[in-house]
Order: C-alpha cells, then sequence, then structure tokens
C-alpha cells in the first residue's frame, strides 16, 4: 500500500512537469535572422527575412541560389538615409525596392548576379529595402508608389527582440 501510494506521487510528479514549460505570461522565444515572415509589398504576401543588425545587412542574400518564388530580404534602417546595394557573392538575379518611412515604394531597380557595381538610391529619404527575385515587382504589378505593410514590419521586429519603437513603428 505504501509502495502505491508513493509510486502514485511519483507518478503525479511526472506528469506535472510535461506540456511546454511555458506559463501562460511567458514570452514566445525570440526568432533569429534566418526566420521569414509574412509582410505584403504592393498589397502581395512576401515571404522575408528582416535584416537589422548591421552583419545581417552586410550579408544579405550573400551565397543564397536557392530563393523561392515569394522569397526575400527585408533590410530595415533606424533612420532615413540614402542607400547603396551590390551583388558582391550572390548568385541569383535580384530587384530591390528602395522604401521611405512611410512604406511607399520609391524606386526599384534591377541587379545581377556577382555585380560589384553599386545600385545607389537616388532618395535620401531610405528607410527601408526589400530585395526579392528579379522580375518578382513587375509579376506582381508592383510598382514605385505602391508600399510595404508597415504594421507586419512592427510584429516582425518585434518576434526578432527588436522595438518597433527604434525604427520609427508602432
Amino acid at each position: 500500500m505504501r509502495f502505491a501510494a508513493a509510486a502514485a506521487a511519483l507518478l503525479a510528479l511526472a506528469l506535472s512537469g510535461c506540456g511546454s514549460g511555458r506559463t501562460a505570461d511567458a514570452p514566445a522565444a525570440v526568432k533569429g535572422p534566418s526566420e521569414h515572415f509574412t509582410i505584403g509589398v504592393g498589397g502581395h504576401p512576401a515571404w522575408l527575412q528582416l535584416a537589422v543588425l548591421a552583419a545581417e545587412q552586410e550579408h544579405g542574400l550573400m551565397q543564397r541560389p536557392d530563393l523561392g518564388r515569394d522569397e526575400g530580404m527585408i533590410f530595415v534602417y533606424a533612420r532615413p538615409q540614402r542607400q547603396s546595394y551590390w551583388m558582391r557573392n550572390c548568385p541569383e538575379a535580384l530587384d530591390i525596392a528602395y522604401v521611405t518611412a512611410d512604406g511607399g515604394i520609391a524606386e526599384i531597380y534591377p541587379m545581377y548576379p556577382f555585380d560589384e557595381r553599386p545600385v545607389l538610391s537616388r532618395s535620401d529619404q531610405v528607410k527601408y529595402a526589400v530585395e526579392m527575385r528579379q522580375g518578382w515587382f513587375a509579376a506582381n504589378g508592383v510598382r514605385p508608389g505602391a508600399g510595404i505593410d508597415l504594421k507586419a514590419v512592427a510584429g516582425a521586429l518585434r518576434a526578432r527582440g527588436f522595438e518597433p519603437a527604434d525604427y520609427g513603428l508602432q
């Protein structure tokens, strides 16, 4: 009888450890730079990685020959500035959209594999840059004047452990 009671107590203790280990108030784990987030670009869903830290922005989509049809990267900056991108170690042709603080796409340019010539923005008001497979913007009818979903960008920043307000978002 004593053995049965002890066994039942041990079983109850063991079972209480099952589950997620998280309480209802515990925050979700912070997502890393390889995670993708669905962000609307010109009204079309795109599956984007966020490049926020300098090392992430410097690496970008280098050595990525396998982008999916709607896959790309969004570069997020704390303040608007003139931008310049190149294609060092990038084997896949891309298009880049330079985006202003209000989420408006200002400029779109093609970029070619391994081309180290800079692709400069004309504007000094660029706060985001979105890289997609070459032809994605045209195929989806996304042109300058279209916008990106800044609420989704803010949510992705939060999921990555960044404070959206630090990037001018709520």
